[in-house]
């Protein structure tokens, strides 16, 4: 997902953050946790009666988590949205969610994933 909120540190006064996350039944804690060994990266946390692995941190966005999903390409609609989401951390690689510009071209691929793909 694509998380935009309120900063008052950032000079355009929002953040982006990406974020990175798979959920499972807890029955699958341990699939869950071998993800941590697998990619070095990311945090567990458990929701419920599930497993949450997140991953926010830009460089292992970039260096960790793409690398494996373009190695290992996800199949189906959810495919689009990585694309889109490949799309806006490459944005952030450039300093472009910094500007003006560069926030409302992220808003933009962001309104346009999940449910607001249109077909």
């Amino acid at each position: 997902m694509v998380k935009i909120t309120a900063s008052k540190t950032h000079s355009i006064g929002f953040q982006v953050i990406l974020v990175f996350e798979l959920t499972q039944h807890m029955r699958d804690e341990r699939l869950m946790r071998s993800l941590i060994e697998l990619l070095q990266c990311g945090k567990i946390y458990r929701s419920r009666n599930t497993f949450v692995f997140h991953v926010t941190k830009l460089s292992d966005v970039n260096e960790k988590i793409i690398p494996f999903f373009k190695k290992y390409p996800i199949i189906g609609v959810k495919a689009l949205d990585f694309a889109d989401w490949c799309k806006v951390a490459e944005l952030m690689k450039e300093k472009k969610h910094l500007t003006a510009e560069g926030l409302q071209e992220i808003k933009q691929i962001k309104a346009g994933m999940n449910t607001g793909r249109k077909n």
